[in-house]
């Protein structure tokens, strides 16, 4: 491999990291680097596959994180959705 192709898988690894910190998926990560950076999806799959192999216990614990908080998150939509049901229906009696 040369130099320039280390350099460049270097930096999507360095992309990806941001993407991590935003919690996103492989998938939103794939689409934000192929729009932002113009990185082609492959490669930034084919980089996050490695770091999987290389951290599986990070990734095992991230995605469950993402799913709690995903979780998380459809039950505050659930509530509010009841609550202002709720409230629609006392305005109107």
């Amino acid at each position: 491999m040369g130099d320039s192709s280390a350099s460049y898988i270097h930096m999507v690894h360095h992309l990806i990291e941001e993407c991590l910190i935003f919690s996103m998926s492989k998938e939103e990560c794939m689409e934000a680097l192929s729009k932002h950076a113009n990185i082609k999806p492959v490669i930034t799959s084919t980089v996050w596959n490695e770091l999987e192999k290389e951290n599986k216990e990070f990734f095992e614990a991230y995605t469950r994180g993402r799913d709690h908080r995903a979780t998380e998150i459809e039950k505050r939509q659930r509530i509010q959705s009841r609550l202002h049901a709720s409230m629609r229906e006392n305005d109107k009696d």
